[in-house]
């Protein structure tokens, strides 16, 4: 595939103005690489409250790619809990607090505020919160793992996870079942901490899950986030990150596999709202079968007091089938030009021919050869989860849907 790269100018978007980046195509082919103005400037500043965020119609930017009519009343108000919503569970070493909370709890969104009507319609609407909390100077050897499990009903949550200063860990958030799961997800490290999260959406076919994820990152904290999303309807998350402090560094990992009729959407947002710290985002999509549509919204805000910022974005989709689209925005928005360094780049294609070419040649059968291709696009991503179960679990997933293909 291709690669456009970029090294825009101060307050400029990817390609805004110009020529399509190398990579992409044309509207009403297989896959757009869309140009829009920064996706930071949302329609309505960040509130609590749901009624500060008129009713969406479509044609606000941080809706125009999502189908409203498949979200099933969490953006209008009409989705109401019921009891049959979803079950979480948490499995955590020992020294770990688990805890339900009110939502007048001070760690209950203090990671971030809601930036849409479904985030804050999530927060006005839960009952009761999860806080998984690591102590201060902690180091686990075994992963907590919190397991949400949709009963059919709608739903609507908050969780917590907050590490003490110089606290190490990793946290697997698995969610599966069917349900319609609003919910917002916050991540607070103090300072020195180490925090790897990995959340699975492995949601039955009719599930639609939004989600709005905040990590706040303590001085010289280290974040490392990795979404999965293989299942579901429709599934909208969206990762955030700011800095409570210098030297902190965030590393977003992303995999996504969008099969027919599917709608998988990734809106990120990487804050350097404070000097001297770093982000590196890495999200890779394939995609196959009729209206299969993958969403990537990469922004970057560089404020204009961090300076010595280093960060560098990136997303590639591999597209197996005619009939699939991809929509993929970087955006890139510096307000200093004291950096370390800034950059991005959005490709999308399909197979390489001369991949396939090359295995074939050497008795490897066509699908065969596909399967390696697609095995070593994600390999390298997968790779750096760090949790062995999941790596093992996401290449046998990956190699289920490939089957799938095929047959």
């Amino acid at each position: 595939m291709a690669e456009a790269q970029n090294s825009p100018k101060p307050s400029t978007p990817l390609g805004q103005g110009g020529s399509p980046p190398l990579g992409s195509t044309t509207a009403g082919q297989i896959a757009v690489a869309a140009e829009s103005t920064v996706a930071t400037r949302m329609s309505a500043p960040p509130s609590f409250d749901v009624a500060d965020f008129p009713v969406p119609h479509g044609r606000e930017e941080e809706w125009r790619f999502t189908p409203l009519e498949r979200l099933r009343g969490l953006h209008d108000g009409t989705a109401v809990a019921n009891g049959e919503g979803v079950k979480v569970t948490v499995e955590a070493p020992e020294g770990v607090t688990v805890e339900t909370v009110g939502r007048d709890d001070a760690r209950v969104g203090k990671a971030g505020t809601p930036v849409d009507r479904v985030a804050a319609q999530a927060f006005s609407a839960f009952e009761q919160a999860g806080v998984v909390t690591v102590p201060k100077e902690t180091v686990l050897a075994e992963p907590i793992r919190i397991a949400v499990h949709g009963a059919g009903g709608v739903a609507f949550g908050h969780q917590v996870v907050e590490l003490g200063a110089f606290a190490e860990a990793v946290v697997v958030i698995d969610h599966t079942g069917d349900a319609v799961l609003a919910a917002n997800v916050d991540y607070i490290l103090g300072d020195g901490a180490k925090l790897t999260v990995v959340s699975v959406q492995d949601w039955d076919d009719k599930a639609v899950h939004v989600a709005q994820h905040n990590a706040l990152i303590g001085r010289d904290a280290s974040f490392k986030s990795v979404v999965v999303t293989f299942g579901g309807d429709l599934v909208r998350l969206h990762p955030r990150v700011s800095y409570a402090g210098t030297g902190g560094e965030a590393e977003l990992l992303g995999l996504y596999f969008t099969d027919a009729g599917q709608h998988q959407e990734h809106r990120l947002l990487v804050d350097h709202n404070t000097p001297h710290c770093k982000s590196n985002v890495v999200y890779k999509g394939a995609l196959q079968g009729d209206a299969a549509h993958a969403v990537w919204i990469g922004d970057v805000l560089i404020e204009a007091k961090a300076e010595g910022t280093d960060t560098y974005e990136m997303n590639r989709n591999l597209v197996l089938t005619d009939g699939a689209r991809v929509d993929s925005v970087p955006n890139l928005e510096i307000e200093t030009g004291e950096i370390v360094g800034a950059g991005h780049a959005s490709a999308t294609g399909r197979f390489d021919d001369e991949q396939l070419f090359y295995l074939m040649a050497r008795g490897i059968p066509e699908h065969e050869a596909r399967r390696l291709v697609v095995r070593g696009f994600f390999a390298g991503l997968v790779q750096q989860i760090g949790v062995p179960d999941i790596e093992e679990r996401l290449l046998a997933k990956i190699e289920e849907e490939l089957e799938a293909s095929v047959a």
